[in-house]
C-alpha cells in the first residue's frame, strides 16, 4: 500500500496528517514541503517575525519529536514538479517519483509581481518565513519604506514596520485599505488608524515604475506622476494559486483547483486551504478561502472524506488581522452593498460588534477588539451551521 501523500507542508498538510494519525489511520503517510524549514505558521511572519518579538522556532507548528511521533515520512526542501492521476504518481524536482493511494494537494498560494517590478535590491515580496527574515534584516537601516496593497498583508506589515520607526507609505489603487475584504466605511477606520500612527496613505493611486540608484530601489513611480523616494518597497498586492505544477495534469484549475462539497478533485484526490475552490454546499457558489481557520477547517474533513466519512465542507467565512493594538475579526462576507450595523459597544472608543447587512440578510458578523461579542454575534448568519 502507497498510503496517503500530502503535497504542501504548512497548517492544511500538516492537519491533514495529524487529523488522520487522531482518527486512527494506521497506513503510510509522506508529507512534501519545498521549504527547507519544519511546519510552521504564517500568520506571525507579518507581525511577531517581522517585528523580531519572536524567534522563528516559535512559529514553528510542531518540532522534530512531535513530527516523529506522527510517524510521518518528511520530504523537506523538495518540489513537487508533475502529477500523474492515471499512474497515481507525483514527480519531485529531485527526479523521485511518489505513487499514492490518496492524494492531497495543500500547496497555498504565491506572491503576485507587478507587471512592472524590475529584479533590484531593496524590493521585497512577504510570503514565507525565508522572506520575513530577508526584510527583517533590511527594516532596521530603511529609514523609509513603501507598501504597495492595502490588502491585511499589506496593513500589517505597515504597522510592523511603524511600530519599529520607520516612516511608511501605504498604497493602492483603491479608495481605503483593505476595501476588498471589509467594505469602504470600515475600510475608513483601517485609514484612521493607520494615519493616526503617521503612516502616509496614498489610496487611489497606481504603481507605474521605479527609480533605482547603483542597483537598489531609490523611489516609487506613481501613475499620477508622483515619486515616492524610499528605501524599501514591499509588493503585497496579493497572491495565486500555487498549481502550475499541475497543468496537464487533468485536474481543473480556475483560479485554484476545483473540488466537489468535499472538497475532492478527482477519485482519491482532494485539495486544501489556500490553494482549493469548492462548491459550497450551504450557499452554491464556488469559493476559495485564504486563512489559516480555512486550512486547518477544511484540512480535518478532508481527513475525515479519506476515512470515508462523506462530509460535505460547510464553513462560515472567517478571517482576523492584528494591527498595532487592534483585532479584527469577520465571520461572513461584507458584500460591497453592506450596510454596516453597530449592535454592541463604542466605535469612538475603538470596541465594539457590528453587523454587516445587504437587504433583510446579515451576511457577516464583525468584531473590532471584542472577540466574544462577535463569536456570540456570528449565530446571526445565514451560513453558519
Amino acid at each position: 500500500m502507497n498510503g496517503v501523500l500530502v503535497v504542501g507542508a504548512s497548517v492544511g498538510g500538516l492537519t491533514v496528517v495529524e487529523a488522520l494519525r487522531r482518527k486512527g489511520y494506521g497506513g503510510h503517510i509522506r508529507l512534501v514541503g519545498d521549504e527547507p524549514h519544519l511546519p510552521y505558521d504564517r500568520p506571525p511572519l507579518s507581525k511577531e517575525i517581522l517585528t523580531g518579538r519572536w524567534p522563528i522556532e516559535r512559529a514553528l507548528l510542531r518540532d522534530r519529536e512531535q513530527l516523529d511521533d506522527l510517524d510521518v515520512e518528511l520530504y523537506l526542501g523538495r518540489r513537487a514538479e508533475q502529477l500523474d492521476l492515471e499512474a497515481r504518481t507525483v514527480c519531485l524536482d529531485d527526479g523521485r517519483h511518489l505513487r499514492y493511494d490518496t492524494l492531497v494537494i495543500a500547496t497555498g498560494l504565491a506572491p503576485r509581481p507587478l507587471p512592472s517590478q524590475p529584479a533590484i535590491a531593496g524590493i521585497h515580496t512577504l510570503r514565507t518565513v525565508d522572506d520575513a527574515l530577508a526584510l527583517r534584516r533590511e527594516l532596521p537601516t530603511a529609514r523609509r519604506v513603501v507598501i504597495i496593497g492595502a490588502g491585511v498583508l499589506g496593513c500589517e506589515i505597515a504597522a510592523a514596520a511603524r511600530s519599529l520607526g520607520r516612516q511608511v507609505t501605504l498604497i493602492d489603487p483603491l479608495s481605503v485599505p483593505m476595501a476588498r475584504q471589509i467594505g469602504g466605511e470600515l475600510g475608513a477606520r483601517i485609514a484612521a488608524m493607520h494615519q493616526r500612527r503617521g503612516v502616509h496613505l496614498r489610496m487611489g493611486a497606481g504603481v507605474c515604475g521605479f527609480n533605482s540608484v547603483n542597483g537598489r530601489i531609490g523611489a516609487v513611480e506613481l501613475a499620477d506622476g508622483e515619486v515616492v523616494p524610499t528605501d524599501l518597497a514591499v509588493i503585497a498586492v496579493g497572491s495565486v494559486p500555487a498549481t502550475g505544477w499541475l497543468a496537464g495534469s487533468g485536474l481543473t484549475l480556475s483560479d485554484g483547483i476545483e473540488c466537489d462539497a468535499y472538497c475532492r478533485a478527482a477519485p482519491d484526490v482532494y485539495a486544501v486551504g489556500d490553494v482549493a475552490r469548492w462548491r459550497h454546499p450551504v450557499t452554491g457558489a464556488s469559493t476559495r478561502l485564504e486563512n489559516r481557520t480555512n486550512a486547518t477547517e477544511q484540512a480535518i474533513t478532508v481527513a475525515a472524506n479519506i476515512l470515508r466519512a462523506d462530509r460535505p465542507y460547510t464553513p462560515t467565512p472567517y478571517f482576523w488581522t492584528d494591527q498595532y493594538d487592534t483585532k479584527i475579526q469577520v465571520h461572513g462576507v461584507i458584500a460591497p452593498d453592506s450596510r454596516i450595523r453597530l449592535i454592541e459597544g463604542d466605535a469612538a472608543a475603538g470596541r465594539f460588534v457590528a453587523l454587516a447587512e445587504s437587504g433583510d440578510t446579515v451576511t457577516a458578523a464583525i468584531g473590532w477588539n471584542h472577540p466574544r461579542g462577535v463569536r456570540t454575534a456570528r449565530r446571526r448568519l445565514v451560513m453558519d451551521p
